[in-house]
């Protein structure tokens, strides 16, 4: 892209076009997308609960995330005599921009990433732990108690979930050899079980790193059954509950995006992201880009159906499977895994 505004303008103006331009061309249709992706949300779980969901706004019911949208941006942002506002005012802010700046580094087909990085995967470990701050900030500055206790349980709920999806991506790093997005997509392509498959989740030993990485992901973006962050029974509405307005919007427009993002990354890192699922010739000629959406739809409709289906749990329970199952289970694959591709791939 840069080549391509080069001719016209200096290089350094071309590259600040090009980067400005690929930003647009990924922060736009997520923007769209989140946007539609709540309204499918809201028709898996009607579908679900045997209702019809959102079916008025529009042909279908389409148009009414917007409809919700334009309700949001006409309320008045109310903030609470004692809450600190600056903090208070920052903190959505802080969540939605973490949530799209991950983003930089997922390869949406060959070549298509906006900053193809050596260290990505480190890159999206460091974003995404960034998001516990605009949740921390939250319930301390709304300076009111309900918030303030669904903060500190978003915070250890993050963080200890987090330390299970660092020794799960060790895993595929190793196996992958490489902390680039794009060169650990190419690698599912080249250790793919019988040459039938494409993506490590085909393979016996990353196949259950695969089903913890998507449920530390729920546990990671607060869904349910992890949603102990905004429990109505002791809660009210978590560390959002004195938002209102854009705010709120902000911070439900966050969550959407980081449940894309877990999806994309459950896809890219576990399941051939813009690979087709079966190495087969025919099954290239469908852009790549579409094989990454249609498996991002694959994982949130699994998202979906968990919150539809699955009863909440109890925050000790939320606690014993982050720290005395995930975490000692995914420490033993790291030994696993890094043990026999010592005596496979490196042993003499």
């Amino acid at each position: 892209m840069t080549e391509f505004f080069g001719q016209w303008m200096p290089y350094e103006w071309a590259w600040l076009t090009a980067t400005i331009a690929g930003i647009l061309l990924i922060a736009l249709p997520l923007m769209l997308s989140v946007a539609m992706i709540i309204y499918a949300d809201r028709k898996i779980w009607a579908a679900m609960a045997l209702r019809r969901g959102p079916n008025v706004v529009g042909p279908w019911g389409l148009l009414q995330s917007f409809a919700d949208g334009l309700k949001v941006m006409l309320q008045e942002t109310i903030i609470p005599a004692a809450a600190n506002k600056g903090l208070f005012l920052i903190a959505p802010i802080i969540t939605f921009t973490v949530a799209l700046m991950a983003w930089a580094v997922i390869p949406f087909n060959s070549g298509a990433i906006l900053a193809d990085i050596n260290v990505g995967l480190l890159y999206v470990l460091a974003i995404s732990s960034l998001g516990v701050y605009g949740t921390v900030i939250a319930g301390w500055a709304s300076n009111s108690k309900y918030p303030f206790f669904s903060a500190m349980r978003a915070s250890a709920q993050m963080i200890s979930y987090e330390v299970s999806i660092g020794f799960i991506l060790i895993c595929v790093v190793l196996w992958a050899d490489s902390f680039n997005m794009n060169a650990i997509v190419l690698a599912q392509r080249e250790h793919n079980i019988l040459g039938i498959f494409n993506g490590f989740g085909f393979n016996p030993l990353l196949f259950p790193m695969a089903v913890m990485f998507l449920i530390s992901g729920m546990a990671e973006t607060q869904r349910a059954p992890f949603d102990l962050t905004e429990a109505e029974s002791e809660l009210v509405a978590g560390y959002q509950t004195e938002y209102s307005s854009m705010a709120f919007a902000l911070y439900w427009l966050g969550e959407y995006a980081n449940v894309l993002l877990m999806c994309a990354l459950n896809a890219t890192l576990f399941w051939g992201g813009w690979l087709p699922p079966i190495e087969w010739a025919p099954l290239y000629l469908i852009p790549g880009w579409l094989w990454l959406f249609i498996k991002i739809f694959v994982f949130f409709f699994i998202f979906s159906w968990v919150k539809a289906t699955v009863p909440r749990y109890r925050y000790d329970q939320l606690m014993r499977l982050g720290w005395k199952v995930f975490l000692p289970v995914s420490l033993g694959f790291v030994v696993l895994v890094s043990g026999y591709l010592m005596l496979t791939r490196y042993g003499a």
